[in-house]
């Protein structure tokens, strides 16, 4: 009844943290479960695969049917890993590259030096009311936008590719054919099966108990 599954409804922060971090994939392939976990026609069970122009790779996993969650962001680069998970930050720093690791190295199974640094984030995280004071001091001419609404095409895009790529069992370049998905999901609305419940209720006529 929401119009959407859990990219639209429960994950669209997530996805929108993550290409503002890390930028737009240049391709998506996605396997996405519809009413895996609740009676739904929606995806409810994502799990995908991206890669970006510079060679980079990247997951994103979701469900609505885990308990007791995950909410980790994890970013391996070439000096080291820095992960987010509990309002905690972890960083580990190489010592040398991977690839200058990799080709100096002449003993299996060994790793370069590595120092673990852990951050605890202690200032305030205003979320919404935040977003919307800075949205009111940018009308006021105080500060920029942090996110313009321009911006919010791009977590819809990559919800949509995901959606188009299972639909079509394939890979699927950014940017994608709009009409293609567009003509898709008319299809899948048209074979919906969904049925409505109208429930009636019984209301009280109160015009008789306030004076003219």
């Amino acid at each position: 009844g929401e119009g959407g599954g859990v990219l639209l409804n429960q994950a669209p922060h997530n996805l929108d943290l993550w290409q503002w971090i890390c930028g737009m994939p240049k391709t998506v392939d996605a396997k996405l479960h519809y009413g895996k976990w609740h009676d739904i026609e929606v995806e409810d069970d994502v799990s995908v695969y991206v890669e970006y122009e510079n060679g980079a790779t990247g997951t994103f996993i979701t469900s609505t049917g885990d308990c007791p969650g995950t909410n980790r962001f994890e970013i391996t680069g070439e000096k080291g890993k820095l992960v987010y998970e509990n309002s905690k930050i972890y960083f580990d720093k190489l010592e040398m590259s991977t690839t200058e690791h990799i080709a100096t190295c002449d003993t299996g199974f060994a790793m370069p030096k590595c120092e673990h640094f852990e951050y605890v984030l202690d200032e305030p995280n205003p979320q919404h009311v935040g977003i919307l004071n800075n949205f009111a001091n940018a009308v006021l001419g105080i500060e920029p936008l942090y996110a313009p609404a321009s911006d919010g095409i791009k977590g819809v895009t990559l919800a949509n590719a995901m959606l188009l790529s299972t639909w079509e069992n394939d890979t699927v370049d950014i940017p994608f054919d709009g009409q293609r998905f567009y003509d898709l999901l008319q299809d899948k609305i048209k074979n919906s099966t969904v049925k409505k419940v109208v429930s009636e209720t019984n209301s009280t006529d109160l015009s008789s108990t306030y004076n003219n």
